[in-house]
């Protein structure tokens, strides 16, 4: 067989001068190999290209897992914010009637949400005009209204936080909103013993902003703190 180099003699040089490059550069290995492949013919199994293969495939695996990892976590990080935020902004307030108001507003706004309506169980009905004048957030409802809306036909007691979907929001709580709410945040509110339940809804016109497969630990911890501002408020 004949020693004679098969390449330019420059490129020759080039690589036995500089072979890190060579290793460095994937494409380059990329193409070696499958030449090499290619010499041995269709027959000969070649093991050492397999396991460079499926390392390569594991290594894009993890890469695209830390990716995935850095970005929820940063994620996570964006939405701890905005509920604190939001839960600092909704203790300024020193009047109720104010509270409800910037609940509708600076706090939506921090929160991201289109619509923010306050529901509040009572046997009473709603024609005080405490009430009336803050009817864009504020809905009295009768008892048992909070946990039918929140069921929705379902024997199983409802949790503290649901999101989902909506394809008819309803108007007695978003009023003239509910025409194109798409997804609600449900918060249902332990107003203390002896009062009756409340519920915070969140409306969203975006129908992916809230679904049944999200995480609910931020808007647990919103709920508490709101309970409790509720309690304040009520007592």
């Amino acid at each position: 067989m004949s020693s004679r180099p098969k390449i330019e003699t420059d490129l020759r040089k080039a690589i036995l001068a500089k072979p890190d490059s060579v290793l460095d550069d994937q494409d380059v290995m990329h193409a070696l190999i499958a030449a090499n492949e290619r010499s041995m013919g269709a027959n000969i199994v070649d093991l050492r290209g397999i396991a460079m293969e499926r390392l390569e495939a594991r290594l894009d695996r993890l890469e695209d897992t830390h990716r995935s990892v850095i970005a929820a976590a940063y994620e996570n990080l964006a939405g701890t914010n905005q509920i604190h935020r939001a839960i600092l902004r909704m203790l300024d307030p020193m009047e109720f009637e104010v509270f409800l108001r910037d609940l509708g507003g600076e706090v939506a706004e921090i929160l991201r949400v289109d619509a923010i309506s306050l529901v509040l169980e009572s046997v009473q009905n709603d024609a005080d005009p405490a009430v009336q004048r803050m009817g864009s957030v504020l809905t009295v409802a009768e008892p048992g209204f909070i946990d039918d809306y929140l069921s929705t036909g379902r024997a199983n007691p409802p949790r503290q936080v649901t999101l989902r979907q909506v394809q008819n929001a309803s108007g007695r709580v978003y009023g003239e909103a509910a025409s194109w709410i798409r997804s609600e945040a449900s918060l249902r509110l332990d107003l203390g013993n002896g009062r009756l339940p409340g519920m915070l809804l969140m409306g969203a016109e975006d129908p992916h902003q809230f679904s049944p497969q999200q995480g609910t630990d931020l808007l647990s911890f919103f709920a508490s703190v709101f309970e409790r501002s509720m309690r304040h408020w009520l007592s």
